[in-house]
Formats: C-alpha cells, sequence, structure tokens
C-alpha cells in the first residue's frame, strides 16, 4: 500500500482567503486519483492574536484599525474578496460578521481533530463566521458548532474552558515560524514542499501530483 500523503494547512477561521483556498484544494482533490489516500490536517495560525474576544465594530472598522488602511480602500478590498468567493460558491456576509479573538477556535479544532471531525468542524467554522454572523471566539457558541457536526458539546466546552489543547494550538504557531510562514493559508505536502495562498485547483493538483510522484 502506498505512504500517505500529508497536507497540513496553517490557516485562521477569520482568513476569508483560507476559507476560499480550502475549496479550491477540495476541488483539485476531487481530480486526484489518490484522493483516498490524502491526510488533510488544519494546523493553527493568527492572524490578529491581540483581538479582543468581543471586538466592538464592523469588519470595515476592525481593518481600518489592524491594517491603517482608509475606510473606502478597505471597503473595496472586501468587495473584491466577496466577487472571488462567489467564484468558488461563496457568499461572504461581512456586514454581519463578528470580529473576534480566534484562539479558542483553534482549540475547538484540535479537539476535533482528535476526535476524527476537525475538517467538519473547519468547514462549520468558516460557515459560521463568514455566512451567518456567529460568534466564533466564546467557548459556549463553539461547543453548539462542533455538536452540529457530531460532537459532544460538554465535552467540547469541557476541553475549550480548561484550555486543554492550549500547548497543541502554541506547537502548531511555533512551528509556523520555524517554517518561515508570515500569512495563511499555507500548506505543506508531506512536510517537503510548500505552497503559499489561495491557489486555483490546477497548482494543488500539479503538487499532489508531484508528491505522489
Amino acid at each position: 500500500m502506498p505512504s500517505p500523503i500529508t497536507v497540513d494547512v496553517w490557516s485562521d477561521i477569520a482568513c476569508p482567503w483560507c476559507f476560499i483556498g480550502k475549496l479550491r484544494f477540495e476541488a483539485a482533490l476531487e481530480r486526484f486519483d489518490g484522493r483516498d489516500d490524502v491526510q488533510v490536517t488544519y494546523r493553527s495560525f493568527e492572524l490578529a492574536p491581540d483581538t479582543p474576544v468581543d471586538f466592538s465594530g464592523s469588519e470595515i472598522d476592525f481593518l481600518v484599525r489592524h491594517k491603517g488602511l482608509a475606510p473606502d480602500r478597505v471597503a473595496a478590498m472586501l468587495e473584491q474578496v466577496r466577487g472571488i468567493a462567489a467564484e468558488v460558491g461563496l457568499d461572504f456576509d461581512f456586514e454581519s460578521l463578528r470580529h473576534t479573538n480566534t484562539l479558542k477556535a483553534h482549540e475547538a479544532l484540535h479537539h476535533a481533530k482528535a476526535r476524527g471531525r476537525q475538517l467538519e468542524l473547519a468547514e462549520r467554522l468558516f460557515r459560521a463566521y463568514f455566512k451567518e454572523g456567529r460568534h466564533v471566539g466564546r467557548p459556549a457558541e463553539l461547543a453548539d458548532l462542533a455538536a452540529e457536526v457530531g460532537l459532544d458539546r460538554a465535552e467540547t466546552l469541557e476541553a475549550l474552558e480548561s484550555g486543554r489543547y492550549a500547548d497543541a494550538v502554541a506547537a502548531d504557531l511555533a512551528q509556523a515560524r520555524e517554517y518561515g510562514i508570515s500569512g495563511v493559508p499555507f500548506y505543506v505536502f508531506d512536510g517537503r514542499y510548500g505552497v503559499s495562498g489561495a491557489q486555483e485547483p490546477e497548482t494543488f493538483l500539479d503538487v499532489l501530483e508531484k508528491v505522489r510522484g
């Protein structure tokens, strides 16, 4: 039997390009005839670790403060991202988006990984954040979302409140620094090939074929 191809994806739930990249990568995977031998793991990356859990303001307000850009330029950027997202079937609702600190969301993803539900929870969190205006920074809300993909709500809530997976998140962040990752999404194939950004499916497919040899 061939060895599995590992794909480690450094990502942040609050990153629109990470959601776009997820769907583009999955489109490539559908076309890869060895897709059943590909193991995908989401790794933690915080784009704005200093963000409060309860940020008061819109996505435009956050980006104006965080990046120091003019509001009209930020609005134009968001419209551009919205248009690109639409190309992969996503309807981003930036007006309802509730910006927050994503540390607990990353802990939830590690908990889901330990229970074999990480990919399902990653998809659910992205949709909750970018399409439904859900608050993905609070343990109770995250536990609700985890329950929707088959995880035990009480167990998830306990894991988040206890910080059980804080060290796992810290290890991912340390690995990202070691790799020199400064932006996400960032894909590492078999620990050998790095791909930065939400590339087109053809690019991901080419790398998968290269890794398989």
